[in-house]
């Protein structure tokens, strides 16, 4: 994966950079919401947010738990920021799917 494809399974969860506000830009200049940006969508949602380097496989993954401490979802990517944007990717999903 790549941050770009990470940042485009954000915005088809209807996330928009028109708050900026803790962003970086990827390559061609798209925002992107930096970590503590998505620990704070984390925290916002109920989840506690984690991401650590993995340097036996040369990742980072991302982690995340609910407010009883299970773990609620994780993913991997080459980078933190990957990570952790594909993990909100993957947190909104969820939720939206739990309110269907």
């Amino acid at each position: 994966m790549s941050l770009n494809i990470a940042l485009d399974e954000l915005r088809a969860t209807g996330w928009t950079s028109l708050n900026s506000a803790d962003c970086g830009y990827d390559v061609d200049g798209r925002a992107f919401p930096r970590l503590p940006r998505v620990e704070a969508e984390f925290k916002d949602a109920g989840f506690a947010f984690d991401v650590r380097r993995i340097e036996k496989y040369n990742c980072a993954r991302a982690t995340w738990r609910d407010a009883a401490g299970a773990e609620a979802g994780s993913v991997v990517g080459a980078t933190p920021e990957e990570a952790a944007v594909f993990a909100l990717a993957q947190l909104r999903r969820s939720l939206v799917n739990a309110g269907a």
